[in-house]
């Protein structure tokens, strides 16, 4: 009798074993979505313990100093951080605005280390950085690091949608494995005349295996993805939270916030200094000749 094998032997391997075409079809798809459903699963778990562990690390060092430039400056790195690739992102594009877009400043304190100030006092520092960088070259740092927090919400959520399928349609085409498998079981028990118990159970057991799969793929997944898009969400929500905050300190630090009529006048002293310079040198040049 079939009641045997349902019990004596592996439930799963009997149902398979009578399942129609297209009932074992529909297992080897949720088998394939299975298999790339646990790939997510490992590949993104062991991605978000690692970015949450460089993270805390990165930002111990990154309180640990007032210059948005510090960390940078001594070469460290935090791979696997999504606010470390931001911090990167917007140091080197802070570098380049100093470098080509400067604004030359007289500082009026400078950094001494015999007078007891630590280099943690961000009022101290700002004071004492003579180069600083324009507002328009400010506002091209903080696009910069709009686009960098972007890029790394999207590479913390790629792959998401895999488990997502597999929560979703997992059921479904479980469920449409059944309902075909329990359609051709009756088809044929009409063409055979023969409405029994014994005849009809094979055909419904290898129907119900392809439900019992789809359920199979669709919990653990559930499961993950739940897990998963919290810890992505406080990511990102950090993420965001840093990025204000580093623009900020890159503002109040080199950032220059001097009054327009502060701004020319040191521009007439740059051009009139320029102007001194070149007339000195045609002096000299003159003397030299005659």
């Amino acid at each position: 009798m079939f009641v045997q094998p349902l019990f004596a032997a592996n439930a799963a391997v009997y149902a398979i074993q009578n399942a129609t075409p297209e009932g074992k079809v529909t297992v080897v798809v949720l088998l394939v979505l299975s298999l790339f459903s646990w790939t997510i699963i490992i590949t993104k778990f062991r991605q978000l313990m690692i970015a949450r562990k460089a993270t805390k690390k990165f930002f111990a060092a990154y309180n640990s100093t007032r210059d948005p430039l510090d960390i940078q400056r001594k070469g460290e790195e935090y791979d696997g951080a999504p606010a470390y690739q931001l911090y990167i992102r917007g140091a080197d594009e802070l570098a380049y605005q100093l470098k080509n877009n400067p604004v030359q400043l007289q500082a009026v304190a400078s950094l001494n280390p015999e007078d007891g100030v630590e280099h943690t006092n961000t009022d101290f520092l700002a004071k004492s950085t003579s180069v600083k960088i324009s507002m328009p070259s400010f506002e091209a740092v903080k696009v910069i690091l709009e686009e960098a927090a972007g890029a790394e919400a999207m590479a913390l959520e790629k792959g998401m949608i895999v488990l997502s399928t597999a929560v979703a349609g997992g059921p479904f085409i479980g469920l449409l494995g059944t309902v075909w498998g329990v359609m051709s079981t009756f088809a044929g028990i009409a063409e055979s005349k023969a409405a029994t118990l014994t005849a009809m159970a094979p055909g419904v057991a290898a129907a119900l295996v392809a439900t019992v799969t789809g359920l199979l793929v669709a919990i653990p997944a559930m499961f993950a993805y739940n897990f998963m898009v919290t810890t992505i969400r406080a990511i990102t929500q950090e993420l965001d939270g840093f990025a204000s905050r580093y623009a900020n300190q890159i503002e109040h630090v080199y950032v220059d916030h001097r009054p327009l009529a502060d701004e020319i006048r040191n521009a007439n002293e740059v051009l009139a200094g320029r102007i001194v310079g070149a007339i000195k040198r045609n002096e000299t040049t003159t003397l030299v000749e005659s």
